[in-house]
């Protein structure tokens, strides 16, 4: 009856402590600076920096191709900022799914 299954949950809940509300396991790293920190994930990532620097890069050179006139280079140069990025994306959603699939073993 409702009264027994009443009962049942209670004892149950009187045999051990409650489960924790929030989920442990994930890594922290105490008096970690910036630079400690930029440097473990690019060793975790080493394609999203390498991604950001290649990005920056041909960014840089488009605007000065734009600035001395060279508009043909300039839209090649932008279209290849667009393909950088997008490799950049993809290698930042790579790295996290791996490092979510190497959580989980």
């Amino acid at each position: 009856t409702a009264a027994g299954k009443g009962l049942a949950v209670t004892l149950a809940m009187a045999a051990g402590p409650p489960p924790p509300l929030e989920p442990s396991g994930l890594p922290t790293f105490p008096e970690e600076g910036f630079a400690d920190k930029f440097l473990r994930k690019t060793r975790e990532n080493p394609l999203v920096p390498l991604g950001c620097l290649c990005t920056v890069s041909v960014l840089i050179y488009g605007i000065i191709c734009f600035k001395k006139g060279n508009t043909r280079r300039s839209q090649l140069m932008m279209r290849a900022r667009v393909i950088a990025q997008g490799c950049t994306f993809a290698a930042l959603l790579g790295g996290m799914a791996a490092t979510a699939f190497k959580s989980r073993q």
